[in-house]
């Protein structure tokens, strides 16, 4: 009988089979699985810097859309209406000074006004009254239009002064029935705030102090964000057939049928032109604004407005440069009737107000900022007006 300790020739090329065959299947799987493995999750692997840079851009742009969980919508449909894109966030420092800034009553000459006080982001980027209420009470001349969607306007302000919105950042606080502060007045109280000033410079990666063109870009920065992406109509667009329903389809029919995107079309459906308010019929209003006339003299120009926009025009009442009109059905009336000589029945108001409301998107995510103190060498505020006997 022979000896178990023996090597068998037979059993050693079994065993060294079954071992290549484990071997090539280990391979097999891994192979498999890496190619089943969901987008993102990857191995460890050596890769050279350039690539490390490609990536690490791609996870900072992917997760620096802060103010929205939107994805974007691309439009599949013929349409003058185009979806509001979603907005990479690409210099966050900034964006969060711009933020910081935008609360900050310092900007005030009262240490009591904030440009939130009449654009605020809780009610559409708008004040909700006629005219927004200024330095010691004062009553603002026209309507405050809405800050968001603003990146896709031709110009700001309702008669487009300010070619941008850095310009329009800095007006404000200098208006004497706004802010009534002054930029001389704003540098020195924020050089005076240390984390203010280390803020800026690694924001601006400077080493000095402060200036006002930092500080109207923080802002300018900071409301180039608020975008209001994925509007039930924006899903339309985007080829959801279900995302509207019949009557806000009829309705979007109707106002584009009668013309109205004409003027409120694009992106923000508004914003790229100025217009002629009362074509047809005078608006008759006891506003004293004139519209452009103020900023170009031109005759031609009296009563010629930037058209305002039409998203989230639900949460952006009180309409029209006067703030005069509450019901956004009223307000369809008016332009059918001065803009485009066409009464329109109850019916078909009713319809476009319910397409309107579908123009209502994601709301920005704001982050209620934690502002940084004043101290002994801060310029104080003037909350009440000195009068002297």
């Amino acid at each position: 009988m022979a000896d178990s300790s023996q090597n068998n020739p037979k059993k050693e090329l079994l065993y060294a089979l079954a071992g290549v065959g484990i071997f090539l299947a280990i391979v097999l799987l891994i192979g498999i699985s890496a190619f089943l493995r969901p987008a993102g999750e990857h191995m460890e692997v050596a890769v050279d810097e350039d690539a490390a840079e490609v990536v690490e851009t791609e996870v900072t742009a992917a997760a620096s859309a802060e103010n929205t969980v939107a994805e974007p919508i691309v439009s599949v449909r013929d349409e003058p209406i185009e979806p509001i894109p979603v907005v990479a966030i690409t210099e966050p420092k900034k964006v969060e000074l711009g933020n910081m800034l935008w609360f900050d009553t310092r900007l005030s000459k009262s240490g009591g006004l904030s440009c939130n006080s009449c654009h605020d982001l809780a009610k559409g980027g708008t004040d909700n009254i006629p005219t927004s209420i200024g330095h010691g009470w004062a009553e603002g001349p026209i309507n405050s239009p809405t800050v968001l969607n603003s990146r896709f306007f031709l110009a700001q302000f309702w008669d487009g002064r300010a070619k941008d919105l850095m310009e329009q950042a800095g007006g404000p606080i200098e208006n004497p029935i706004e802010m009534a502060s002054s930029h001389e007045h704003v540098v020195k109280v924020l050089n005076s705030i240390p984390e203010y000033k280390t803020r800026f410079n690694e924001a601006f990666d400077t080493d000095g102090d402060i200036t006002i063109d930092q500080i109207t870009s923080a802002i300018a920065i900071f409301e180039d964000t608020l975008v209001t992406p994925n509007s039930r109509f924006d899903q339309w667009l985007g080829g959801d057939d279900d995302a509207i329903t019949a009557q806000e389809l009829n309705g979007y029919k109707v106002f584009k049928e009668s013309g109205c995107v004409v003027c409120h079309s694009g992106i923000a459906l508004g914003g790229s032109s100025f217009q002629k308010f009362g074509v047809f019929e005078k608006y008759t209003t006891q506003n004293l604004s004139e519209g452009r006339y103020a900023v170009t003299g031109k005759e031609a120009d009296k009563y010629v407005f930037k058209v305002p926009t039409l998203r989230n025009i639900e949460l952006t009442y009180p309409y029209f440069h006067d703030g005069q009109v509450n019901s956004l059905a009223e307000a369809v009336n008016i332009m059918g009737k001065i803009q485009l000589n066409r009464e329109y029945t109850e019916e078909e108001t009713t319809d476009i107000v319910a397409f309107l409301k579908t123009l209502t998107g994601d709301q920005p995510v704001i982050n209620y900022p934690t502002l940084p103190p004043s101290n002994e060498n801060t310029p104080l505020p003037e909350p009440f007006e000195k009068t002297t006997s």
